[in-house]
Parts: structure tokens; C-alpha cells; sequence
């Protein structure tokens, strides 16, 4: 029976009806609390009494809960109200894939679009160990953010067996048997498997997505018949006519993903979602001629010209470049004098990529490259493959928040680190293993004998360690000399004797005479062995025929180097100027090979973001100030002011700035040439803490908000120190020092450990009422979001799942909100009391939020006390990427 609009079910208030399927009917309704529109899916009065309609509908709730992903349909809630059970769950405004099929068939681009979000969206499903088993157009919602995957209320852990006697009644598209004894699902999109009623997998949803795929390109059905039994029959006995016979002008490599879809043997169809989502993703960045026609064109240019030997190296940049920028139609070819000086022969040429390169490395083969970029889709910094002559750019799954990549010697794994974590991918089958903690990794090297050095985190005091690549317990090879200087070494490379590496003596402090502490070293596995080799500001690399490249003077150089004498000669020639450089971590973007390849992001400042305020449906309702380079958001105690630092594109270093939200006016508050970052207010907004790297470490500094007083140290420490948050009635300041959450009682100055990491802490955060502290662990692999009492720190309770970090708490302590691992921002209700009660999070919407490689203990947003407006230190996407520099043959004019 329908529900009259106005009838309320729990919180939610029915504004009309949607649509009905075979588990029930979905109507439009009003959250009434947080005041947004959601979908709420009815089970109907008989299946409600039911124990297995009942079951099924349970299914459902736990099916869809467990799936966060931009292309899957989000779960709000699920409730029971008057003896109806029901889902709450986000409303998808839109059409139906099915009624854009009424329409006739859809073009080649979007089907491409359209299977490729799906096929993600499945991938993750069937990682979590869930299979659709009704993947047909009406359950694809077309909308302007993207291709939504409805309804996994079909979604079950095992096969219901059927018979084909039962299959006699008229095949319509609306005609799913759902009954008991039944196959569960849609006939026309079925896979053979599904049909026979065996065991599924996640290929049988695979076969159903090339049915979806075959309809879209040719606007008919793949299988088709008057019947049910008909239908079947030819699911399992024929296959489709051709899409060429069917649409002469369909690309050939389209035509042939889609019947891999639809083999009859499983085995014989891609083997995973995510293949067929790259595949779809290359057939749309690489289907047209124009590379391979261009490239024809500039090799004819080349052999007219007569540069033989140099033309066939050219030849095969030419093709990664126009090959990994057919997709996104840029392509700029410069000046052979642009980018700094470089010697005689040489040939450099720019590509421009969808994302600026975070960080990259070329693997042993001299053609493979591993770049970190950001993966708009995904809202993540991921790991890129480009490949030189091959089949362009495709992002790595599982590779979510890497930084600093590095190859294993035969080039079948990459080392990196994410969550925390030092990883290993093998890129085989994708599988990736967590070797150990490393918090803020600061660069590893791996060598033929299976020993990874690396440095975990850039804290003070931080040195090399050894693990073998298999895994095992980390072991410290090189501690900093503090006599030096150095406050860590980092970016280690190991040479070709596998013994020897290179490292960099970095010093993180900005007084005067500090600086002259960073310097590159070569060191060895078994001994202590340290030899200076030239003063430096950035990482170094080794490349034949016996090159060593550095950075300084905003210059990378190049210098004749004996790995075996472990000396330099000759004088030092410059290679590339304009070379992207991340003077807070000492780090500057390139990689080299060993057959003469340079690979470098050129420099263009600081990334830029901008302060933007969103409501809870995430609308973008102003902006505070202008673009610039924002970190750590902060609101004053009174909700009219802000605290951020911004670190300036010219110098690197950050200060700490006050900005008047009424007035729109900015201050700023500090001006050593230091890294002053990560403030907090103090209750009345007179104060703020803040942490600065102006001595040999990270420190807590006190200094008044209206900038009259001079700042001071508060309890000095030989450790970095990042300020997390002040309690509401002043009496505890909560700071991360090394991988813990300490507290430190602001009368006394006296600190305390408050929390011991089992991996790593970070973003404590004091509840208003102060009895509770929600902070991010990385302690199962990911970052989540936890709680525990304050300031006893007794107790653990989960709030987030499938990822979450950066809490932040509403005014009256009744919402804990946080950004989930795809940057949505989530609200979960509170129940305040003697004990703490979660409730389930909710997804308000997508967020796009400033994402840094060089440090994880950002926070990007805060929200107004009332909860009903985020400030968010939102990306800026720049209207043309930065280029990459590709320099060829570069050792030999020097």
C-alpha cells in the first residue's frame, strides 16, 4: 500500500513516491534533523513479516553499508517505524540508464565514461566480497557528478538454484523472478553461470556489465527472445551478432572488451573489474589515430632532418608523450633552449599530464615510470604507470595517499609509502603487502639481495633503517650525527654493488648555520661507513655511465662519480634549472635511468587552494580570502576568525595567519624563517599554540592572537611536537609527539603521555564537554577514526569504517564529523552521557580538500559550531597542468 506524503517513518517525512521494485517501494522524503532530501526504500507489510523478506532486507542494509565509493549509491540509515522495515539512502537525482536507452543507443564516448565508473564501482563491491547479481540499466542512474550503481538488494553471498522448467513466462525488462526456487536477478542481463543457478563470483557480474556495455553501443539487447526460457537458452547457447555488423564505426578495441565480457567460460572474461576499467579507461585516452599518425609524421620529420641515432630516442618519447597526452588533448612541444642549461647533444622535450607529479621513479627497464599524481575521480594521490612506447597512463588500485615510489631491481614491485604504512605492490596481480610502520616516509631504495633501506618518518633523529623486502622487523643503520647537525637522513639509493647507497644529511631547523648540515653521503649495509660527497639541498641520484645528479641553487646538477672509489671528479655541470622543489622535506621531483632518460616535474610554486564554506547538502554557499597556500584550518572559539598557515612559493618556509571573517581582512602572526605551522586557539581566542622547526626540531610556541606578545617556547623538547587541539576550558593542550598523542596540563606546562601507539596518532581532538578525545590510528592498515575517555585515555571505540581521518566535533558535542578515506565528509550523531554511543556515519557530500605528500598530520577543514556550514581548504584545479621535462641522452655532451 502507498505511503501518503506527510506520514513520517522515524525522522523522515515522505514528500512523494519514486518508484517500486520486487523489494519494495522507494519514496522522496525530508530528513527532518539535518534538513536534506534522501530516498527511503520500503520492505512491504507481508515481506516485513516474512523471516526470509525480512533476512533478504537485512541483507540489504549490511550489503550496501559496507560500500563507499563515488559511483555506488551511499547508505544513510536503516529503521523500522509501525512494523515497516526501511533504508535510507541518498537520493540520486538523475535518469535511469534504461530510460536513456528508450532513447536509442548512446555514444561511444560516454559508454566508455558510463562502463568505466560502473566497472569501478564493482571493483570495489567485489572487494569487499560482494557480488550485485543484478546489474541491468534500470539500476544505473545517470547523473551529473557520473554513473551511479543502485540497488544492491539483490546482492548475496550465494547462488539460488533454479530450474529452466520455470522459465516459461514472457521476457520483459521489468520481469526479475524473485520467488522462492527461483534465480534471483534480471534474465536479460544474466551470466550463463546465473542462469544454470552455480556458484557466482565477481565475473558473473562482469558478464553482465558487457550486456549493459553490448546495449549501450548498439541500442539492443545482447540476448533476446519472447520468453524467459528463450532468453535463457540463448544466454547460454548463442552469442550476440557483432557490435561491428551491428555499428560498423565502433572501435575495434571496444568491440573486443565487450566480448570478453560475454564469454560463456568464466575463465575466459576479464578476470576483475578494475581490468576492464583500465581497459575502458585506455581505450578512451588512446582510441583515436592521432598518436599513432602524428607519430609518423614526427619520425619522417626526423629522418629528413638526418638525426639518426638521436631521432630513434626522440621516436620513442614522442610516442609516450603523444600517446599519454592523446587522452586529455594537450601536448607541448618546446624549444630545445628552454628549462636551463644542458650540455651538447642532448634532446629535451615537456609533456603535459591530468596532475602535477608529487613524486616519480623511472623503474630498471629505462622505460617504465612510476609518477605520483592526484586521481580527480578517486579524490586520492595515487601511483601512475607511464610507459614509454606503450599504452599511456593508468592509475594503480590499491595505492591510495603514496608518496615517494621506488622499484624493485627485476621491476615487478614498487615500494611506497601510504597510510602510515612502508608498502610493497606486486604489479602482477595487484596484491599489496604492508611491510612496517613509517608514518611520514622520507624515501626507500631497494637492492638485488631483497633488503629495502628507508627512512620512516621525517622527526627528529629519524635515520636509515633495513627491513627485508619480504617483511620483518625494521633495524636502524644510521642515526643522524647531531654533532653535525643532522636532524635525519633520508632519500637513500642504493649503487650497483647493492651495498653501497647514497643518502642525504637534512637538517629540518631554520636558524642561521643550519642549512650548511644538508649534504648527500654515501653509506654501506655492513659497516658504518660514511663518506661526504657534496653539500646539497635535496635528494640524490646515481646514474651510468658514472653521474652523480644533485640539487642546489635552484639548479640540479650533474657531476662524473666513481661508485666504486666512492668519489667525485671534474667539475660539477648544471642539468635543468626550473625543477619542482619541496624545500620543508629537502626533496626536489626527478628520477634518472641508467641508459641516459631524465625524468623531472618542473616547478610552478606552491600548490594553491582556496577557503571555501559549503553547507551540509555541500553546496558552495562563500569564500574567505583568496587563493593561496593554505594548511591546517582552524576556527576562532567565537566563530570570526580563522586561523591558517600558508607557506610562501618563494622561501618554502610557513607562518601562521589570522584572518578577520566579518572584516575579511588577514594578519600575520609570525616571521621567522621557519616552518610555523598547525595552530590551535585557545578557549577565549586571546592565544594561540602553534609548532615551529625554528631550533633542531619541531616545538610548541604561545603567542597572543592579536600578535602583540613575542612568541615562547612552551616546555622544550628534544622530539617534534605538532599542536592537536585545546580543551574548551583551558586546561589541556593535546599534541602529537613522535607516533603518540600526549597531553600537557597548560598551567603547569608539565606533558604526559596520553595515548601509546600500537602504529601511529594523529588529529586528537577534545569533545566540548571535554570528557572524550576522537584521534586517527593507522593501527589496521588505514587510517580510521577513533574515541577514547579524556584525559584518562581509557577505553576505544570506533567511529569511522572503511577509512576516516581529521574529526571534528560540533559545538554541543552531539556529531562527530570526519573525512572518509574518498574525502566525503561524514556526520555521525553522538549520544552524550557517562558512556559513549556512536551512531552509524553518514555521508553529507563529496569534498575536494588540499591533499599534501609531505605530511599527514594536516587539518584541512573545521566546522561551525551549529554544524551546519564546513570551511574547507579546498583544491584549486589549475587551468593547465604543470609539464613535465623529458631529457634524453643527457650525460653525453657533458
Amino acid at each position: 500500500m502507498a505511503i501518503a506524503a506527510g506520514t513520517k517513518l522515524g525522522p523522515y517525512e515522505i514528500v512523494g513516491a519514486l518508484g517500486a521494485g520486487g523489494m519494495g517501494e522507494v519514496y522522496r522524503a525530508r530528513d527532518t534533523r539535518l534538513g536534506r532530501e534522501v530516498a527511503v526504500k520500503v520492505l512491504p507489510a507481508h515481506m516485513s513479516a516474512d523471516a526470509s523478506g525480512k533476512a533478504r532486507f537485512e541483507r540489504e542494509a549490511k550489503t550496501i553499508s559496507g560500500l563507499n565509493h563515488p559511483n555506488i549509491c551511499v547508505l544513510h540509515d536503516v529503521g523500522s517505524h509501525d512494523g515497516m522495515d526501511y533504508l535510507v539512502m541518498e537520493l540520486v537525482e538523475g535518469e535511469t540508464l534504461a530510460d536513456r536507452l528508450a532513447k536509442g543507443s548512446v555514444p561511444p564516448e560516454q559508454v566508455l565514461k558510463i562502463g568505466r565508473e560502473i566497472a569501478e564501482a564493482l571493483d570495489r563491491a567485489h572487494r569487499s566480497g560482494i557480488i550485485h547479481r543484478d546489474l541491468k540499466p534500470s539500476n544505473i542512474m545517470l547523473t551529473k557528478a557520473g554513473a551511479k550503481l543502485m540497488d544492491f538488494g539483490l546482492a548475496r553471498p550465494a547462488a539460488i538454484p533454479a530450474s529452466l522448467a520455470t522459465l516459461t513466462a514472457v521476457a520483459s525488462p521489468n520481469s526479475p523472478l524473485t520467488q522462492q526456487g527461483m534465480i534471483v536477478g534480471t534474465f536479460q542481463y544474466m551470466s550463463p553461470e546465473q542462469v544454470e543457478g552455480k556458484e557466482l563470483d565477481g565475473r558473473s557480474d562482469i558478464f553482465s556489465l558487457g550486456a549493459v556495455l553490448y546495449e549501450m553501443v548498439t541500442g539492443q539487447r545482447a540476448f533476446g527472445g519472447k520468453s524467459q526460457l528463450s532468453v535463457a537458452s540463448a544466454i547460454l547457447e548463442k552469442e550476440p551478432a557483432p557490435i561491428s555488423s551491428v555499428k560498423p564505426l565502433t572501435p575495434a578495441n571496444l568491440d573486443h572488451a565487450v566480448r570478453r565480457c560475454l564469454a560463456k567460460d568464466p575463465e575466459e572474461r576479464w578476470q576483475t573489474a578494475r581490468d576492464l576499467a583500465l581497459e575502458l579507461k585506455w581505450i578512451a585516452e588512446s582510441g583515436s589515430g592521432q598518436a599513432t599518425a602524428l607519430l609518423a609524421a614526427a619520425s619522417q620529420e626526423k629522418e629528413q632532418e638526418g638525426l639518426k641515432n638521436t631521432g630513434r630516442k626522440v621516436g620513442v618519447v614522442i610516442l609516450w608523450m603523444l600517446v599519454g597526452a592523446a587522452g586529455y588533448g594537450i601536448l607541448r612541444l618546446f624549444d630545445t633552449g628552454k628549462g636551463g642549461a644542458r650540455g651538447v647533444g642532448t634532446e629535451m622535450m615537456y609533456f603535459s599530464a591530468p596532475f602535477e607529479a608529487k613524486d616519480m621513479a623511472v623503474a630498471p627497464n629505462g622505460h617504465t615510470v612510476a609518477v605520483v599524481g592526484k586521481d580527480e575521480e578517486r579524490r586520492k594521490t595515487v601511483l601512475w604507470l607511464y610507459e614509454l612506447g606503450g599504452r599511456g597512463v593508468k592509475s594503480l588500485s590499491e595505492t591510495d595517499g603514496a608518496s615517494f615510489p621506488f622499484w624493485s631491481p627485476d621491476g615487478k614491485f614498487l615500494g611506497f609509502f601510504a597510510a602510515g604504512k612502508l608498502k610493497r605492490l606486486n604489479l602482477a596481480d595487484g596484491d599489496v603487502q604492508t611491510l612496517c610502520d613509517a608514518p611520514n616516509g622520507r624515501g626507500g631504495s631497494w637492492n638485488k639481495d631483497g633488503v629495502i633501506v628507508f627512512t620512516p618518518s621525517g622527526k627528529v633523529d629519524d635515520g636509515l633503517f633495513r627491513i627485508l623486502a619480504s617483511g620483518g622487523t625494521p633495524v636502524k643503520i644510521s642515526p643522524p650525527d647531531r654533532s653535525r647537525g643532522e636532524t635525519s637522513h633520508r632519500w637513500p639509493q642504493f649503487l650497483p654493488d647493492g651495498k653501497h647507497y647514497l643518502y642525504m644529511a637534512f637538517n629540518v631547523a631554520w636558524k642561521k648555520g643550519a642549512s650548511d648540515a644538508n649534504a648527500i653521503y654515501a653509506g654501506a649495509l655492513d659497516s658504518n661507513e660514511k663518506k661526504f660527497l657534496v653539500a646539497a639541498v635535496a635528494n640524490a641520484a646515481y646514474a651510468e655511465p658514472g653521474y652523480l645528479l644533485y640539487y642546489r641553487d635552484n639548479t640540479l646538477f650533474e657531476q662524473a662519480f666513481d661508485a666504486g672509489k666512492l668519489e667525485l671528479s671534474g667539475e660539477a655541470k648544471p642539468v635543468l634549472k626550473d625543477v619542482q622543489f619541496l624545500g620543508r622535506i629537502g626533496r626536489a621531483t626527478y628520477a634518472a635511468t641508467t641508459s641516459g632518460l631524465l625524468v623531472a616535474q618542473s616547478s610552478g610554486g606552491v600548490t594553491q587552494s582556496k577557503l571555501a564554506w559549503f553547507d551540509r547538502k555541500g553546496t558552495e554557499v562563500g569564500m574567505v580570502g583568496k587563493p593561496d597556500a593554505y594548511a591546517n584550518v582552524v576556527l576562532s572559539p567565537n566563530g570570526k576568525s580563522v586561523a591558517v598557515d600558508i607557506t610562501d612559493a618563494g622561501s618554502g618556509n610557513a607562518d601562521v595567519w589570522v584572518m578577520d571573517l566579518p572584516a575579511g581582512n588577514s594578519k600575520r602572526l609570525t616571521f621567522d624563517p621557519a616552518v610555523d605551522a598547525m595552530p590551535i586557539w585557545n578557549p577565549d581566542g586571546g592565544r594561540l599554540v602553534f609548532s615551529s622547526s625554528r631550533e633542531h626540531s619541531f616545538e610548541l610556541y604561545l603567542k597572543n592572537s592579536d600578535g602583540s606578545s613575542e612568541e615562547k617556547v612552551i616546555e622544550g623538547s628534544e622530539e617534534d611536537r605538532y599542536a592537536c587541539d585545546w580543551s574548551r576550558d583551558g586546561k589541556y593542550v593535546v599534541f602529537q609527539q613522535g607516533y603518540d598523542l600526549w597531553v600537557m596540563e597548560e598551567q603547569e606546562k608539565k606533558s604526559r603521555l596520553l595515548l601509546k601507539a600500537a602504529a601511529t596518532l594523529k588529529n586528537g581532538q577534545i569533545s566540548p564537554d571535554g570528557k572524550w578525545l576522537a584521534y586517527a590510528s593507522n593501527e589496521s592498515g588505514k587510517w580510521e577514526v577513533y574515541v577514547t575517555s579524556f584525559p584518562e585515555g581509557r577505553g576505544k571505540w570506533q567511529v569511522s569504517s572503511g577509512g576516516g581521518e581529521q574529526p571534528r566535533w560540533r559545538g554541543d558535542g552531539r556529531e562527530l564529523f570526519f573525512l572518509s578515506a574518498d574525502a566525503k565528509m561524514m556526520a555521525t550523531p553522538i549520544k552524550s552521557g557517562a558512556n559513549f554511543d556512536a551512531g552509524t556515519p553518514v555521508a553529507l557530500f563529496q569534498a575536494n580538500p588540499r591533499e599534501l605528500v609531505a605530511t599527514s598530520e594536516l587539518m584541512e577543514y573545521d566546522v561551525s559550531k551549529d554544524g551546519q556550514r564546513f570551511l574547507i581548504n579546498t583544491q584549486v584545479k589549475n587551468a593547465e597542468a604543470r609539464p613535465m621535462s623529458v631529457v634524453l641522452n643527457w650525460a653525453n655532451g657533458k
